[in-house]
C-alpha cells in the first residue's frame, strides 16, 4: 500500500553549482510512502507524516546552503560549530564562506539535483517513521512559473531567524506594470540581469580586490562571511528583504521610464512576496 502527499512544503536554499555557481533556488515537496497497514488500517497518520516531514525539511534544508560534499570542486574544514569552506567553480570562480555549522546542509553527493537531494533526505530520515513503514520516496520540483523569474541568494543580518544566514536563496517570479500593462519585456530584462545573482548590502561590503568582493557581519547565530566575484552580485544600498527589493526595482525602473505609472510585484521564493509602487 503507498500512502502520498503533494506538495507538503516548500523549501528555499541556494547551492552551489560548477557552471551556475551560487544559486538560489525553491522546490515544492511531495513524498510517497510503502508499507503495510497497521492496526488503525493505515500505513502512517496524515498528521505524523507532515508534521515529520516538514519539521524535518525546515530544520535540515530550508534556509541553508546546500554542498555537494564529493564534489573535487570543494574544500571543507570544520572548527567546532564553524565551517569553512572554499569552491572553485568551472569557470575559474572562486567563492569562499564561513559560517555556523547550521547554515549549511553537507549533502552526500557529487553536485546538488532534486534527485541528489531527495536521495540524501529519504536516508536521513529512513529512523524517523513508524517500523510499519519500508520505504519513502520525496521528490523536489520547481514551481511552474508562466512568465520571468530569476534566482538569487542573500543574507539578512537583522533577521530573528534562519533568514540571517548570509548565503541562502529563492527562485521567484517578477510582475511589472508601467501604467497598469504588464511589460514582459521589463521582466524578462530583470529576471536576465538577476539570474543567479547575490543580492549584497552595501553595509555589509568589507573589501573588493582582484574582482572579488567580502562581505561580513554578525548575527544572532553568530559570525558570518562570504567572498564572492564581483560579476556574481548586484549591490543594494539598503538590506535586502523583499519588501527593499520591490522598493528597489519599482524606483530604478521608474528612474528609466519617469512619465510613467510604475508597479512591481517582487515573489520570495512561491506565493509571497511584497508590492512597490513608484
Amino acid at each position: 500500500m503507498q500512502l502520498f502527499v503533494e506538495q507538503l512544503t516548500n523549501v528555499d536554499f541556494s547551492y552551489l553549482d560548477a557552471k551556475r555557481g551560487l544559486v538560489g533556488e525553491t522546490w515544492w515537496a511531495s513524498a510517497v510512502l510503502d508499507g503495510a497497514l497497521d492496526e488503525q488500517g493505515m500505513v502512517c497518520d496524515f498528521g505524523i507524516v507532515k508534521k515529520t516531514l516538514r519539521n524535518w525539511l525546515d530544520d535540515e534544508l530550508d534556509h541553508r546552503l546546500l554542498l555537494p560534499v564529493n564534489s573535487p570542486a570543494l574544500t571543507l574544514k570544520h572548527s567546532g560549530d564553524i565551517i569553512e569552506l572554499s569552491w572553485h567553480g568551472d569557470n575559474g570562480d572562486l567563492l569562499e564562506m564561513r559560517a555556523p555549522r547550521q547554515a549549511v546542509a553537507l549533502v552526500d553527493a557529487e553536485q546538488i539535483t532534486a534527485k541528489s537531494v531527495a536521495h540524501w533526505c529519504r536516508e536521513q530520515l529512513r529512523s524517523h517513521f513508524p517500523v510499519n513503514v519500508e520505504q519513502l520516496t520525496l521528490s523536489f520540483v520547481a514551481e511552474t512559473i508562466d512568465g520571468a523569474s530569476y534566482h538569487y541568494s542573500h543574507g539578512l543580518k537583522k533577521h530573528n531567524g534562519n533568514c540571517q544566514r548570509i548565503a541562502h536563496g529563492h527562485r521567484s517570479r517578477i510582475q511589472i506594470w508601467l501604467d497598469d500593462e504588464r511589460s514582459s519585456a521589463l521582466e524578462q530584462q530583470w529576471a536576465e540581469r538577476w539570474a543567479d545573482i547575490y543580492l549584497g548590502s552595501k553595509e555589509d561590503l568589507i573589501s573588493e580586490q582582484d574582482g572579488q568582493l567580502l562581505f561580513r557581519y554578525s548575527a544572532q547565530q553568530g559570525e558570518f562571511e562570504l567572498s564572492l566575484p564581483a560579476s556574481r552580485n548586484y549591490m543594494m544600498n539598503t538590506d535586502t528583504t523583499v519588501e527593499f527589493i520591490a522598493r528597489h526595482l519599482a524606483d530604478t525602473i521608474k528612474q528609466q521610464h519617469p512619465d510613467s505609472r510604475v508597479k512591481v510585484r517582487a515573489f520570495e521564493g512561491v506565493n509571497k512576496g511584497a508590492i512597490a509602487n513608484a
